[in-house]
């Protein structure tokens, strides 16, 4: 999660919305990035979806079966039906998201049992520190 913060502090800097993920396998990283919509004019661009579109190129296989997807902020409903269908075994993350979170906040997407696909989830992994670098963001923005 430490890496995914650096990730996000990137994005920060940028003047992204600060989200951060790393995904990881047998303990070594396979891929990290951090939100770019706004960089790339790209609404799909949060730093889950950049993470697996390379992860992909680099696995060679959709497949990413036995990885741990860890990110600061709890996914939105794009980025949980990606982590669905890309088959990752466990979420990891940092701070939930009431306005727009798919996986306990608002939605419940990865809990549903009608989905062919089950993944492990853990929430509030370093989840002040996550959610204190988004709200200093909004602050500044105001």
């Amino acid at each position: 999660m430490r890496v995914a913060l650096e990730e996000a502090g990137l994005a920060f800097q940028k003047g992204e919305i600060p989200v951060g993920a790393v995904l990881v396998k047998d303990g070594s990283i396979l891929n990290k990035s951090h939100n770019l919509r706004e960089t790339l004019k790209d609404p799909t661009a949060h730093a889950e979806i950049l993470v697996l579109r390379t992860a992909t190129d680099i696995s060679d296989s959709w497949r990413l079966t036995g990885t741990t997807l860890y990110v600061t902020k709890e996914p939105c409903i794009m980025c949980t039906g990606a982590i669905v269908n890309s088959r990752i075994g466990r979420l990891v993350y940092g701070c939930k998201d009431i306005k727009a979170g798919a996986v306990d906040s608002l939605y419940n997407i990865l809990d549903d049992k009608r989905l062919n696909h089950r993944v492990e989830v853990v929430s509030g992994v370093l989840e002040d520190e996550c959610a204190a670098l988004l709200k200093r963001f909004f602050r500044e923005r105001r």
